[in-house]
């Protein structure tokens, strides 16, 4: 592997976390998003996560000299032109990313290596627009990718085994335990478990069964887990789930009622998740993490 230069596309919440993961183990990082509004906005994102990882890994000088190893680009051609890997972090939109890696196709160097963050969707959605599908795998990483250092690595069908596992040796690298997916699944491991629980859970609230907190609640006490869905929803982001519901509800309209409170109830008032401050609970102390949430 000699992978050097590693450009992440798309710089929301795990957008620059994957980032900042790659700077933090020694790596040229080149953050693109689509104008200099969202960069500015990445930025913020970068100088907390410092803070993070420096708590996290105590170590406050290893974390102080990753910021300095970001570049930060609107223009694509700019951003990519040394990648020797290029990660896509956009939105969890078809329409989206076939745009981005018809565009990505155009103007990235020759020796670059394609891997989608998808959440949802497969390699092989996309590998015919990339000009390149023998260079072009899936690379999932879990939310606070620092401690939940899970990578998923996924090819399709046309895939050159070669550049999985370069991709397996990049995911080492960065300190995270890479995961070979041995055949296309929507959803990879993680969220072909993940996703089902956290509908199940929002179903459950848009048909007036429970509020969320009993419904975390009830999760949190019968089995233990340190986080119930609407917790795991408010740290994954709003919008992220009604992407993903919403392309649920174009297949099966039995979903479109979760797809629609989260949109009205939440994202149209600006209640993204943990990320800004409020979605189902209210950061920085939600109830969850009350000591007597669990209590009677």
């Amino acid at each position: 592997m000699n992978f050097k230069n590693v450009t992440v596309a798309g710089s929301g919440v795990l957008g620059s976390q994957i980032a900042f993961q790659t700077a933090f183990h020694g790596y040229n990082v080149s953050v693109y998003d689509i104008n200099d509004a969202a960069l500015e906005k990445a930025k913020e994102r970068l100088t907390g996560l410092k803070d993070t990882y420096a708590t996290y890994f105590n170590d406050a000088k290893k974390a102080a000299e990753a910021l300095e190893r970001f570049t930060f680009s609107s223009n694509l051609k700019e951003a990519v032109k040394d990648a020797d890997l290029i990660i896509e972090a956009i939105p969890e939109l078809e329409k989206i990313k076939i745009k981005f890696y018809q565009d990505l196709a155009t103007v990235a160097p020759e020796k670059t290596v394609f891997a989608s963050n998808s959440s949802t969707m497969v390699p092989s959605q996309f590998a015919e627009y990339t000009g390149r599908p023998e260079k072009f795998l899936a690379l999932h990483f879990a939310n606070e990718v620092w401690k939940n250092n899970t990578a998923e690595v996924m090819g399709h069908p046309g895939t050159d085994k070669k550049y999985e596992q370069e991709v397996i040796d990049f995911a080492k690298s960065i300190g995270m335990i890479p995961l070979h997916i041995l055949k296309e699944q929507p959803g990879y491991i993680l969220n072909s478990l993940l996703v089902p629980f956290l509908s199940a859970g929002q179903a459950l609230l848009a048909k007036g069964v429970a509020d969320p907190e009993t419904i975390d609640k009830t999760w949190m006490l019968a089995t233990g887990a340190p986080l119930g869905p609407f917790a795991i929803l408010d740290v994954v982001g709003l919008q992220t789930a009604y992407n993903i519901v919403a392309t649920e509800a174009k297949h099966n309209p039995a979903v479109q009622p979760i797809a629609d409170m989260l949109k009205t109830q939440f994202i149209d008032k600006g209640k993204m998740g943990k990320a800004t401050g409020e979605g189902f609970y209210k950061y920085p102390n939600p109830a969850y993490l009350d000591p007597d949430f669990l209590k009677a």
